[in-house]
């Protein structure tokens, strides 16, 4: 978009209208990042909500979930193993969930950095909306006075990113309640909806459009292609 240089980074960027289960978004995710790896699509970034689950990345212990699954089941909730990283956290319609496909260039060859620069897109979203999100030593994410706002977890195969950033607007606390969040006990939860109280918070469409702005300035990137799906169009190209 405007201002942006010749070296930025062509980005397509793909909205689904309607919540997606999370293995579905899996198996998409795994298709892109062997289409990236073939150079065959350029990177591109899924913005999403998913169905409610709950997702035990690869750090995750079974003891943070405080239900059954059997339990969450006769909830609506899933429990769902997921090779990204971390611990256990809960998605759901409410939270804007954006999965970046990039091909990290020799010089970007660094999760460390990599998911700092998530951190910093999560921060400069907040502060569209008049929210101060910071880091914390050895903790990821964007967090806030309140508790945690954006959680993070990652993945990267040959140097192509998949999983990524959940931003929580306005999701259902209880889905929280039913595990310990990131595996850190007494740890609060929190959303743009709690924050902005009494003010109405934005729309999903508002958020993204932050998200969107804000991935451009810390990943120099250039938006090519803007297109929204339906969820029965998960395969479209």
């Amino acid at each position: 978009m405007a201002g942006k240089t010749a070296a930025s980074r062509p980005l397509d960027v793909r909205v689904y209208e309607r919540p997606l289960d999370y293995n579905e978004a899996t198996v998409l995710q795994q298709s892109l990042v062997a289409q990236r790896l073939a150079d065959s699509i350029p990177d591109t970034m899924l913005l999403l909500e998913h169905k409610p689950v709950i997702t035990l990345g690869v750090s995750a212990h079974e003891e943070h979930l405080i239900l059954s699954p059997e339990k969450l089941a006769a909830l609506g909730i899933g429990v769902v193993r997921s090779a990204r990283g971390g611990d256990v956290t809960y998605h759901g319609p409410g939270q804007l969930v954006a999965y970046p496909i990039l091909k990290l260039t020799s010089g970007e060859r660094d999760v460390r950095n990599y998911v700092h620069r998530l951190e910093e897109t999560a921060i400069i979203t907040a502060g569209a909306f008049g929210i101060e999100a910071r880091r914390r030593p050895r903790m990821t994410g964007a967090w806030t006075a309140a508790g945690k706002l954006a959680a993070i977890g990652v993945r990267v195969r040959r140097w192509v990113t998949f999983h990524g950033v959940s931003f929580n607007l306005d999701p259902d606390p209880d889905g929280f309640r039913y595990i310990v969040p990131c595996g850190l006990a007494g740890e609060p939860v929190t959303s743009l909806r709690q924050l902005l109280a009494p003010a109405a918070p934005p729309s999903l469409g508002e958020l993204r459009q932050a998200w969107q702005q804000a991935f451009e300035s810390v990943f120099t990137a250039r938006i090519l292609t803007h297109a929204s799906f339906q969820a029965d169009q998960l395969w479209t190209q």
